[in-house]
């Protein structure tokens, strides 16, 4: 569940779990398995505390069955938008217990949890003594001692996400940002991922009164929140067309179905301006053709509804004007969103057709949509939003990733409390301490059932 659907908790299901690994600890860092494995076997003999270095009066804690309180949290500068939350939930419902010979037996019903919801954010202001947790988990250590690392890697990885997609949507100033990073990953984090930037939509929408879409490119990204992707063109399809792109946009449209957006891929051959009026006539003229026909359904099939310019970073588009220094314009650049802008806007008039349709053209050619990719997130985005550059979709990919600097979103947890003799007593190592989120539930995990 989240802020933004009130379902319930996952089930871990959902997730495709590999279980068995889970409770062996296959995914864990090893030392949370040998802290696990010696809990165990001092709970197996009985062991009480027999140090004289305690903090406090020991009172012959059971240590290999010591509950504790585990809080799971951020450091992030600012403000970060939590995802993964219901994934690590799950994993402690399935995955929380001992094994009693090859038996497994399941205790996260044993648990007290304090939890936010995806989508809620936590706030830092620099003082470690003063995080929010998003989870707090209260239980005999040894039964989940083992998911630490499971559990702070689904928490990481969907933050990054959700809070990157918020950041570069504050660039954009709401307009729509395509989630493209799906290459440059392996394919089991696609669900996560999707999940994550949507959440990171949704939190804007929320924060800002918006209705942002979501935009994803595999189905896998939608696997958790129902989503589907969507794509156009890609260079192979001009590449098998020998470089004809407004022949292959004409065979795409008039083979594809209707309700996948006719977006022209418009930098192949380098001169982006001119093969976007070149792309946009082609298509306006079997347009206009089909709806003198009197084929309406056929003709909506050749509306373009943008270009999108994805010009390499070590490349100059021969649209712009060599002026000044060169370098300021390779890749996808201001100067040549203009110019792709104004093409449309007012190259249409150049177009040999019949006076009828002038008016046509016009309104076809000024309707078409600017998408730019390659090398893009918040800073490059905030610097076309404020120089008033005429894009209306964003393609970001690996940026999403980021996870550096201001971008910076790594989970880590504490022991901060153990409880003795009934008592929870703080026990946080030095610099930490036991800390609240403003807006956690109190929750119980239901009984998993192999």
């Amino acid at each position: 569940m989240s802020l933004f659907d009130g379902l319930r908790r996952w089930e871990p299901e959902r997730l495709h779990l590999d279980i068995e690994a889970l409770r062996r600890g296959q995914y864990a860092d090893k030392y949370f398995v040998n802290i696990a494995r010696l809990l165990s076997r001092l709970a197996a003999r009985g062991y009480r505390h027999g140090g004289t270095h305690a903090r406090i009066d020991p009172q012959g804690l059971a240590v290999g069955d010591a509950r504790v309180e585990m809080q799971l949290f951020t450091r992030r500068p600012g403000r970060t938008v939590v995802a993964g939350l219901d994934a690590a939930l799950a994993v402690l419902r399935a995955a929380t217990g001992y094994w009693q010979g090859e038996r497994f037996v399941a205790t996260a019903t044993d648990l007290q949890l304090w939890a936010v919801e995806d989508g809620e954010v936590a706030d830092y202001h620099g003082d470690p003594m003063q995080v929010q947790p998003v989870l707090r988990i209260r239980g005999r250590y040894r039964d989940f001692a083992a998911l630490e690392t499971v559990l702070l890697g689904y928490l990481t990885r969907g933050s990054r996400i959700a809070t990157n997609t918020y950041e570069v949507l504050k660039a954009s100033r709401g307009k729509p940002v395509l989630f493209f990073p799906a290459r440059f990953d392996l394919p089991a984090t696609q669900a996560l991922d999707g999940y994550a930037y949507w959440i990171g939509v949704q939190r804007y929408n929320h924060d800002f009164a918006a209705q942002v879409r979501p935009f994803i490119s595999t189905d896998a990204q939608g696997a958790w929140w129902g989503g589907r992707g969507g794509g156009t063109t890609a260079h192979a399809l001009i590449a098998c067309f020998l470089g004809d792109t407004p022949e292959a946009m004409l065979q795409f449209a008039a083979h594809l179905p209707p309700d996948i957006p006719r977006i022209a891929l418009v930098d192949f051959n380098n001169r982006t301006a001119a093969e976007s009026l070149a792309v946009a006539e082609a298509m306006f003229r079997r347009y206009m053709e089909l709806r003198q026909a009197g084929d309406e359904a056929e003709a909506r099939k050749f509306v373009l509804f943008g270009v999108r310019l994805d010009t390499a970073g070590n490349l100059r588009d021969e649209s712009i004007p060599l002026l000044g220094e060169p370098a300021l314009d390779f890749g996808v650049q201001p100067r040549l969103v203009v110019a792709v802008r104004e093409a449309l806007d007012h190259g249409w008039r150049q177009w040999q057709i019949p006076e009828a349709w002038r008016d046509a053209a016009r309104e076809y050619a000024q309707a078409v949509k600017i998408v730019v990719s390659g090398g893009f997130g918040a800073e490059k985005i905030d610097r076309f939003e404020r120089l008033g550059v005429p894009v209306d979709f964003y393609g970001v990919g690996s940026w999403f990733f980021r996870n550096a600097g201001p971008t910076l979103t790594d989970f880590t947890a504490d022991v901060v409390r153990v409880q003795v003799r009934g008592e929870w007593v703080d026990m946080a190592k030095v610099g930490r301490r036991a800390c609240e989120h403003p807006r956690w539930q109190p929750l119980t995990l239901p009984p998993w059932e192999d």
